[in-house]
């Protein structure tokens, strides 16, 4: 879950991140062992932060460093309206916060 390498990834740092991830209820431990799964709420909550992540955040993100105004979709969906107004809104944030031009 981190970005570090293998060998940078020690077993105190996966203890944290598994006592942090049961405490938030996304994993839990099997039995006795020292075997975890994932729960259901905790997969649908990763699912959902992965979606988030990919199809909402990043293109924000790449959308926000864009200098020139695009001409948008030809055939806009309310869907792509909804996505614009996101877009302008963050932009708006980013000049806020001067993180942006």
């Amino acid at each position: 879950m981190r970005d570090c390498g293998d060998s940078d990834y020690q077993s105190r740092q996966a203890a944290y991140d598994l006592k942090k991830l049961r405490g938030k209820d996304v994993v839990r431990r099997v039995g006795k062992t020292r075997h975890y799964e994932p729960t259901s709420s905790g997969l649908r909550a990763l699912a959902a932060l992965l979606v988030l992540r990919d199809t909402v955040i990043k293109p924000l993100l790449a959308a926000s460093l864009e200098t020139r105004p695009t001409h948008g979709a030809q055939n806009p969906t309310t869907l792509d309206n909804h996505y614009e107004a996101i877009r302008a809104g963050m932009q708006g944030v980013f000049r806020e916060l001067g993180l942006a031009a």
